[in-house]
């Protein structure tokens, strides 16, 4: 049978519809190539959230094709979200492609594939060329990732809980590509954290293009919750029906929006031990006029509220973020309160983009358009603060013992193992075969910015006091 190779750009969501892909060619007896150059069939799967993923994934399929002139029978493919965007016109900008698949079809990827595999084995070389296009939407396509294949002692797995996204943040592309809000049954995420646990999965992180807004247009809210008016939210439900699971751990999710944080989730990080205490909590601006504008429904003071709230029921908890800068017609004035903000929140971490103007996008068609030297210097200074409060953050933790789940060797040293706080902090070690997909008792030695060091020890700490000590270090 034919060998493919799938490479993914972006975010744990293309991550996790690759894995369905992967699953569904292995099912059809593909070989998974160890990289591009030996696979007959290569596949990108692509992101449009920045045009530097887009640039790069047109890049490598550009050279992918020069790279393989000789070889008319390998099969080329665009999916996910810039195939989506794009459509059939990626075919006239890479005359070698053969699939262009957007996300509401990963499910369709191994029958396209087939049947180019076998077009192109079997046709004469006077023949038309054959391509396959489909970005179309389809009903009840949430429901179908849901495939996994797990590795020997595999300790966490991905779980697609919904698809789209009906917020229309004006610099957002993900509406047009991912279409709207669409969930799935409480019961179906179930069966399927069931299955990933039996199969010796630890700890499961649920996605959601906002993943708490779960089920908000298809659920009935439950009497019994937080909230003043007791009302129960559908992810709540659904994140108490999973912290059921026998056998489960650790319970995540990602990425959630600051207005989907009602009372009731914010008292689940109290009442359901599993749900890990690290929270990220996407800020993009502290200015209030930048937030008005890029449609966020929330303010500066309303997030510090929030913030406020999840550290007081969940003492030392930690919280990661996303921030823009240089988004049209951010003054100085504007870019200081987003810096004070970050300051005074002292994140554990944040990821800071240089604003990208995306196409059919209100954002891509405001005035005053930052300029890109602006960009980068407010970029650099916002990166030098969240640099230091994410190394005040992890030194608290040095001569602490924490709890990490094993996920295999280092990357950047495979003589180690390395894992993950339940703060999120990845954590390297000497260990063994023995403490792949197991929950290992570290003493801290050695703490960066991003990543911890240190030894197994016999002593027990609950996960919950790694980092309590954390707020009256840096204050």
């Amino acid at each position: 049978m034919p060998k493919f190779y799938i490479k993914t750009y972006g975010c744990q969501m293309n991550e996790r519809d690759s894995e369905q892909v992967v699953r569904s060619l292995l099912d059809r007896g593909y070989e998974l190539a160890p990289n591009e150059a030996e696979a007959d069939v290569v596949l990108l799967n692509t992101c449009s959230v920045r045009d530097m993923a887009e640039q790069k994934a047109l890049g490598k399929m550009g050279m992918l094709g020069r790279a393989a002139r000789h070889r008319p029978e390998k099969v080329f493919g665009f999916l996910g979200c810039m195939a989506q965007a794009r459509g059939a016109e990626l075919l006239k900008l890479m005359p070698h492609l053969d699939l262009v698949v957007g996300t509401q079809k990963f499910h369709r990827v191994a029958d396209y594939v087939d049947e180019l595999v076998d077009r192109k084995r079997d046709r004469r070389m006077d023949d038309p060329r054959f391509s396959i296009v489909d970005t179309a939407e389809e009903e009840g396509s949430q429901e179908k990732i849901r495939q996994h294949t797990l590795r020997a002692r595999q300790a966490s797995a991905f779980v697609s809980i919904m698809q789209g996204c009906n917020m229309h943040c004006t610099f957002c592309i993900v509406p047009r590509t991912r279409g709207a809000e669409r969930s799935r049954t409480i019961a179906e995420i179930v069966r399927e954290v069931r299955q990933l646990v039996a199969g010796g999965v630890k700890e499961i992180t649920l996605l959601g293009q906002i993943v708490n807004l779960y089920g908000r247009h298809e659920f009935p809210f439950i009497a019994g919750g937080a909230d003043p008016v007791g009302r129960k939210s559908p992810f709540v439900q659904l994140l108490e029906a999973i912290h059921a699971v026998d056998g489960l751990e650790r319970l995540r999710f990602t990425s959630p929006h600051p207005i989907g944080f009602r009372a009731d989730l914010v008292a689940a990080f109290r009442a359901l031990p599993k749900l890990c205490e690290h929270v990220h909590l996407p800020l993009q601006s502290g200015s209030d006029r930048i937030l008005k504008a890029m449609h966020r429904a929330y303010t500066a003071d309303k997030y510090r509220r929030l913030v406020d709230q999840l550290r007081a029921i969940r003492p030392g908890i930690a919280l990661t973020t996303d921030i823009i800068v240089g988004f049209p017609g951010e003054t100085e004035e504007d870019y200081v309160q987003t810096r004070s903000l970050v300051e005074e929140v002292q994140f554990d971490n944040a990821f800071v983009f240089r604003y990208s103007p995306r196409r059919e996008t209100p954002a891509a068609e405001m005035p005053q358009q930052v300029s890109e030297t602006v960009k980068a210097a407010r970029n650099q200074d916002l990166l030098r603060v969240v640099d230091a409060a994410a190394k005040r953050a992890a030194q608290c933790l040095i001569g602490r013992t924490v709890q990490i789940l094993c996920e295999g060797p280092s990357k950047t040293n495979p003589a180690r193992l390395m894992g993950r706080t339940r703060s999120n902090k990845i954590a390297v070690f000497e260990g063994d075969e023995s403490d792949l997909g197991e929950l290992v008792d570290l003493q801290i030695e050695h703490a960066t910015g991003f990543s911890l060091s240190g030894r197994k020890t016999t002593a027990v700490r609950a996960g919950i006091e790694e980092l309590q000590p954390r707020l009256t270090a840096i204050s």
